[in-house]
């Protein structure tokens, strides 16, 4: 293949990640679920999902045309008259018994920034069988992936299931000395989840990946830069989850951004592995494993969880990392590395276009704070 059709090969994925509005940047799927049962006799759940997939589903579930570029205004306009329909999707079983359910909407929030979150909070509960022993939850309005964090207020620890779409979750017990979640089922979930927060749901660590990829074709200079990033990242990421560092999402955010555009451009001036990228791929790190905290931090892990599932969503996080190195240098470095217009037509405008998007997302996320 003509090696100037390289240039627009790689581009056009990057411009199509580039312009993915439904693409978040921290948030694991689309949809988290804290259910409360208590005090009394009671349960209560606060959906957390996306506003625009919420609005399309009910839309087409009642045979109305599809709404488009919705706003924070509009959603807030349309989701009162879908109360009862999505209630209608709300299955909360107690001992195995169906229980009533009531929505309403609490807060819609949809910034400009296509890099951060937009979503809906839904506010659901109903009463509770005095005596019950065990519930179960369902919602029907999602079709990923998403998480449920169970909070008994009458006393245990808060347990965290995964679950598949629509499917029912298995019985959360009600009693303070619930079963934990077995070794091997804790380490898959949250392995898939590291791999699904990457890929394709981080799109500024994407980025920031195939900055790192496109310094150089030799293998182990982009190894040594991935394990500076590894290392980094790895120790804020457990640091932060046990609360021994913090900081703000809005010296974090736009600085994940910077990053992006900081390895973009020095991939423009220079060709080589100079002695102080590891470093400086080191200290980014540092503030991209921050990031990746913030997408577990509302799941409330029991504190014998905190390690394996941290190793796993690390493991995950690596599998997803290699994987986009390895398909960028399989569909392009491994055929063309050593043709002298590889650096002309491929590095440069691709970390052209990377730089200028990290840029944009730092005065976006500046601005958006």
């Amino acid at each position: 293949m003509k090696g100037w059709l390289w240039t627009p090969l790689l581009g056009t994925p990057l411009l199509a990640l580039c312009l993915a509005g439904g693409t978040q940047a921290h948030e694991i799927g689309t949809t988290q679920v804290q259910l409360t049962v208590g005090p009394g006799d009671a349960w209560s759940a606060t959906i957390t999902t996306a506003p625009t997939a919420l609005v399309n589903k009910l839309e087409a579930a009642t045979g109305q045309p599809l709404s488009r570029d919705l706003t924070a205004e509009r959603v807030r306009a349309i989701l009162p008259a879908y109360a009862a329909a999505i209630a209608a999707q709300v299955n909360l079983r107690a001992d195995g018994a169906a229980q009533p359910a009531t929505v309403a909407v609490e807060r819609v929030e949809m910034p400009s920034d296509i890099t951060l979150p937009a979503f809906v909070v839904l506010r659901a509960g109903g009463p509770l069988p005095p005596g019950a022993r065990a519930v179960t939850w369902r919602y029907g309005l999602v079709y990923s992936t998403y998480g449920v964090v169970f909070t008994d207020a009458a006393g245990g620890t808060p347990q965290t299931q995964w679950l598949e779409g629509d499917a029912a979750s298995p019985p959360f017990a009600l009693a303070a000395n619930a079963a934990p979640l077995a070794l091997p089922r804790l380490a898959t979930q949250y392995l898939e989840l590291g791999f699904l927060h990457i890929l394709p749901e981080g799109l500024d660590h994407i980025l920031f990946v195939l900055g790192i990829f496109l310094l150089t074709t030799r293998l182990r200079s982009i190894l040594v830069q991935v394990t500076a990033f590894t290392l980094a990242h790895s120790v804020t990421l457990g640091l932060t989850m046990y609360g021994v560092i913090s900081l703000p999402s809005r010296v974090v955010e736009p600085l994940i951004a910077l990053s992006v555009a900081y390895v973009a451009v020095e991939n423009i001036l220079t060709a080589r592995l100079t002695p102080w990228r590891p470093l400086v791929v080191f200290a980014f790190g540092l503030l991209h494993g921050m990031g990746f905290a913030g997408a577990l931090a509302d799941l409330r892990l029991a504190r014998r969880d905190v390690i394996p599932a941290l190793v796993s969503f690390n493991v995950g996080i690596e599998l997803a990392q290699l994987s986009i190195i390895a398909a960028a240098y399989a569909a392009v470095a491994l055929w063309h590395k050593d043709k002298p217009w590889y650096r002309r037509r491929v590095v440069i405008p691709a970390s052209s276009l990377i730089a200028a998007t990290g840029l944009f997302w730092t005065v976006q996320r500046v601005a958006g704070f």
